[in-house]
């Protein structure tokens, strides 16, 4: 994001991002990040990836410092707990923020917000180790269905995500669909998931320059990450829909769905139960809270 909350005109839009960090203004030189220079002088205009992915892995360092056990998985966690949206917006107005099944928001563009350097590392001081991390396979579809240049292709993968096997998940973290399909021009096909608890994520969005008429997609792994703490089991729904650009005609689509599996990663356990949250209204509270409810359910 740039210096006044709008996403910058170089970023990457992706289900899969979980937060976002500052980088320089879009038109102002003067807004940039502030950091170390060459011969031992200081600079106000570092910009860029080069200034926001710096800035993450400050912040990971400092949670790190703070309790040199954390793991990777920990370190996702705390991140979708502490970072915050703010300001954060679409400037194009095509994203906005959503609230997924057990209370966290999200946005395309930003993930669950900016990260917190301070809420982080507090988090983390006294933070204990989620539980183990499973993999479930949790069904497929084999189909040659076209993809019509109107309206929605919809399949459906209803699952109990390994409930009574050694790979149950009760708890999500990463979701995969992987996806195979063919279509006259890549670029123009969209793809959404949403979960059984009712959180939409767009996997796959138009892409203008890509315009592969021949490869395809073959089992492609797309992956969402806004579903982050829902409870899996229950009916999956994929979307795949033609968009195309200003000057496409509807006409010469044309597109075939070839098959699509899911695949869930998480917890059996719920992953913050050791975890006393000091802010009633924090997202740990809330997403603890929804896991308890859903226990009791």
């Amino acid at each position: 994001a740039i210096n006044d909350g709008q996403n910058a005109h170089y970023d990457e839009s992706c289900s899969s991002t979980l937060a976002s960090t500052f980088s320089n203004g879009a038109r102002d030189p003067s807004t940039g990040v502030a950091t170390t220079d060459l011969y031992g002088k200081c600079t106000a205009t570092h910009s860029g990836t080069s200034a926001a992915a710096p800035e993450a892995a400050g912040v990971f360092a400092l949670a790190l410092h703070a309790n040199p056990s954390l793991t990777w998985r920990d370190i996702q966690h705390l991140t979708v707990l502490t970072s915050k949206r703010n300001s954060l917006y679409d400037a194009k107005g095509r994203f906005h923020w959503t609230m997924n099944g057990v209370g966290l928001e999200f946005n395309h563009l930003f993930g669950f917000g900016v990260l917190d350097a301070g809420a982080m590392t507090a988090l983390a001081a006294n933070w204990r180790s989620v539980p183990p991390r499973y993999h479930c396979e949790a069904g497929s579809v084999n189909t040659h269905t076209e993809i019509p240049s109107e309206g929605l292709l919809t399949l459906k993968i209803d699952t109990t995500a390994c409930a009574g096997t050694p790979s149950e998940v009760r708890y999500l973290e990463h979701v995969q669909a992987v996806v195979s399909a063919n279509a006259s021009r890549r670029g123009d096909l969209e793809l959404f998931l949403t979960s059984p608890m009712g959180t939409r994520s767009m996997i796959l969005s138009r892409r203008a320059n890509d315009d592969d008429s021949r490869d395809g997609f073959t089992k492609w792994p797309f992956m969402t990450t806004h579903t982050w703490g829902e409870y899996p089991q229950g009916t999956w729904i994929l979307e795949a829909r033609y968009n195309g650009g200003p000057n496409s005609n509807p006409g010469d689509w044309s597109g075939f769905f070839r098959g699509w599996s899911l695949v869930l990663h998480g917890t059996r356990a719920p992953p913050y139960a050791q975890l006393q949250p000091q802010d009633p209204h924090s997202k740990l509270a809330v997403v603890k809270k929804a896991h308890e409810d859903n226990a009791i359910n």
